[in-house]
Parts: structure tokens; sequence; C-alpha cells
């Protein structure tokens, strides 16, 4: 079974990190990590009622990091914990992540 995350910010900005090989991630470490970032990173609850849903912390950490925690080199370590931390989160193998649109899809 194919497993991968997406993460674009347009046509000419999408990355792809191939989860095959590489060691899943617990479900309770990726919710840690991910609500770790979010805290970290800043980011604030997207909806009114300051509910923060798994889906909003994914697309909030990916936007707050920005395209370059997802282009350069010195953070593929950081991206493919993202990578691993959203699949897990999620419980999804293919995640699609899209910052143009605030989405994601499976």
């Amino acid at each position: 079974m194919r497993s991968q995350v997406t993460v674009t910010w347009g046509e000419t900005s999408t990355y792809r990190f191939d989860l095959e090989e590489v060691q899943p991630m617990p479900h309770d470490q990726a919710r840690s990590w991910l609500d770790e970032q979010f805290t970290t990173l800043g980011c604030e609850p997207i909806r009114l009622t300051g509910k923060v849903l798994t889906a909003d912390k994914v697309l909030c950490v990916a936007q707050a990091a920005g395209e370059e925690h997802f282009r350069e080199a010195a953070h593929r370590e950081w991206a493919m914990t993202f990578a691993r931390a959203t699949s897990a989160a999620l419980a999804k193998p293919v995640v699609s992540v899209d910052l143009v649109t605030q989405s994601l899809g499976y």
C-alpha cells in the first residue's frame, strides 16, 4: 500500500514525502508532536469556538513552519517528522495538505 504525504503551496510548490520505507509513528506520539509544534510555532485556533481539530493542527503547523521547512535540505528531518506525524495522527496512509485552499485530502 502506498504511504505518502504531499504538502502544496500551489502547482509549482509541491513537496512529496514517501513513507513506504519509514518507521510508522505511534498515534499518541504523532498527536503529541503536532500539539508541541502548534504551540512552539505560535499557531492560533482557526475556529471561532476555539476547538482545534487534528486536521486544523496539521494545516496550521504546515502554514506556520513555511514552505522553506519543506523545500530546504536543512529542514528535511523536520519535514519527514511532520509527514510521519500527519499520517499517523490522521490514521491515513495517503494525505494531501493543500495550503492554498486550506484543505486536506485523503
